[in-house]
């Protein structure tokens, strides 16, 4: 009985919340007839899209509260507003999402008001489930139905505010579309990185080498002991210039991911990292099953940068790292108990992070309060 009370409580003020946000409408009337006129009479048409703003505004705090009450949540797809009044206006117009939010508005000015529904439910409740539920131990049968009601709100209120297929399709494409960006960028830096790689260390080495081969063989007739010395410096040149090369491969795809595998790889980094990391892998190593090259590389690139924030700034000597292979993709977990406060713009590697993950149609999400812990959670689709 006392679930059913929780949860009956529960409802009526997910409900109640529900009507305030109708009543608040019904009193936004004013502002759509305000909208109107000025739009129709042109110069109040620069108040369409900033109604528009507001309405996008009202609808996703609807979509926050239905997914608080059924714990899923409701994607939305906008346009971007951007431009002169007339590109923005165009915008509002030709945007599905515009309509998406007015269908629900409208239908919302009635099926918002359930409260008055389930509160002559209460009392009613409270004396036939007192007596049914509480004295003869039998289900509740009247409280219910007020769930079922915030229910039944919670089912419209997804069915009207989920984006049409157009505006996903219209999101998705903008999405790719900035992901390709990123990714032609991340990738124009990369080639950038190893050409500089490439010219200030191995091929400087190389350069040297040739020089001091040179050397030698002048030396060579008239001071072997001088040719002798400097054939040995070009052979620690030509080992370093070898370590270069090893380090730009390594750079493009690591060797070890070939050798080892992902769990291998990220042993390898958990080990040479300097801290306490310990190594989770769920269903990984099932099957002999491995993602695909692209998938794994960016993986390990997220272990290898986090583990080096994670050395460098979370003051922590403990961290940890989960790889789990999913249905449809692979979870990368690492996480810290350090100071936390990680942010993306002073140069800590997240945002190089987050592209190299974006380019694959991965997502990143990053915790990371001040006091710590900080966690960062990546998911990379992939067919096994």
């Amino acid at each position: 009985m006392r679930k059913t009370l929780r949860q009956a409580g529960r409802a009526t003020g997910h409900l109640a919340l529900a009507a305030a946000m109708a009543f608040g409408l019904w009193l936004f009337i004013t502002v759509l007839i305000i909208t109107a006129v000025g739009t129709l009479a042109v110069v109040g048409a620069w108040l369409l899209p900033e109604t528009v703003l507001i309405i996008r505004r009202i609808a996703g705090a609807k979509r926050t509260l239905t997914a608080s009450w059924t714990g899923q949540k409701i994607p939305e797809a906008y346009q971007p507003l951007t431009g002169t009044v007339r590109a923005r206006i165009r915008t509002v117009v030709r945007d599905p999402g515009t309509f998406t939010d007015l269908r629900w508005m409208v239908a919302y000015w009635f099926y918002g008001a359930l409260l008055a529904l389930a509160l002559p439910l209460w009392p009613v409740g409270l004396v036939v489930d007192g007596v049914w539920g509480g004295l003869l131990r039998r289900n509740p049968v009247v409280l219910p139905l007020i769930v079922r009601i915030a229910d039944l709100e919670a089912d419209w209120s997804t069915a009207l505010l989920k984006p049409s297929p157009k505006a996903q399709l219209a999101a998705r494409v903008e999405e790719l579309a900035a992901t390709r960006a990123d990714a032609i960028s991340a990738h124009g830096a990369e080639l950038r990185r190893i050409e500089r790689d490439l010219h200030d260390g191995a091929q400087a080495n190389l350069v040297a080498l040739s020089m001091r081969i040179g050397l030698a063989k002048r030396a060579y007739d008239r001071d072997p002991e001088t040719a002798r010395k400097l054939l040995d410096e070009a052979q620690a040149q030509a080992e370093t210039a070898l370590t270069e090369l090893r380090q730009v491969v390594r750079g493009i795809h690591p060797p070890i991911l070939s050798d080892r595998g992902l769990v291998g790889a990220v042993r390898a980094l958990a080990a040479s990292s300097g801290l306490r990391v310990s190594v989770e892998v769920e269903r990984l190593e099932e099957d002999g099953l491995r993602a695909p090259a692209a998938v794994e590389a960016a993986a390990y690139f997220v272990v290898a940068e986090a583990l080096t924030n994670a050395a460098k700034y979370s003051g922590s000597p403990v961290a940890s790292v989960q790889l789990a292979r999913l249905k449809r993709g692979l979870r990368v977990r690492v996480a810290d108990e350090g100071k936390g406060g990680a942010d993306e713009k002073d140069g800590s590697g997240l945002l190089g992070m987050r592209r190299r993950v974006a380019a694959l149609d991965g997502t990143v999400e990053v915790t990371s309060p001040v006091g710590g812990p900080t966690v960062i959670d990546v998911t990379l689709p992939c067919v096994w």
